[in-house]
């Protein structure tokens, strides 16, 4: 009897395992995310992304910030990229990292689900004192849709 108890605590415990470990792999979210080739991306997609990350992080270096039109960037992106946000933003951002002075595209990612590509930028500034990511996500229209500033992390981590 000890035996039977025993066996079935031990399968109980296999089957719990296996189970577990299926529910946390998503392969939804692993394969709509694929790398790509920064050669391959339209020019024209790279530099608006390039240009609409920079015209952002200079506002810590001139204090002014040009809004973003409707042309440019996703309504919600227009309401959350607000001269005082990126004031706040970047009095931190000086006094720890200096000044910003360019962006370096790193590498791109296409989002299947709906064709944007996520932009990553490692930031440059004056101090060297940590490295800093500019993420930017741009719908299938050129339109920013997203704009992170994060640490760097040689991984991406999309959440």
């Amino acid at each position: 009897m000890k035996k039977l108890i025993f066996l079935t605590a031990i399968l109980l415990v296999v089957i719990g395992c296996k189970t577990n470990k299926n529910i946390t792999t998503n392969p939804k979210t692993a394969s709509t995310i694929i790398k790509i080739a920064v050669g391959d991306i339209n020019d024209t997609q790279k530099i608006k992304a390039y240009e609409l990350g920079k015209r952002v992080l200079m506002t810590c270096n001139t204090s002014k910030f040009k809004p973003f039109t409707p042309d440019e960037a996703t309504p919600s992106v227009i309401q959350n990229t607000t001269q005082e946000r990126l004031t706040k933003t970047c009095q931190r951002f000086r006094q720890y990292y200096g000044t910003f002075e360019d962006l370096k595209l790193i590498e791109a990612y296409t989002i299947k689900s709906d064709n944007s590509i996520i932009f990553r930028y490692k930031a440059l500034y004056s101090k060297n004192v940590a490295n800093k990511e500019l993420r930017v996500t741009m719908t299938s229209t050129n339109k920013v849709s997203s704009i992170k500033s994060l640490d760097w992390n040689d991984t991406i981590n999309i959440n």
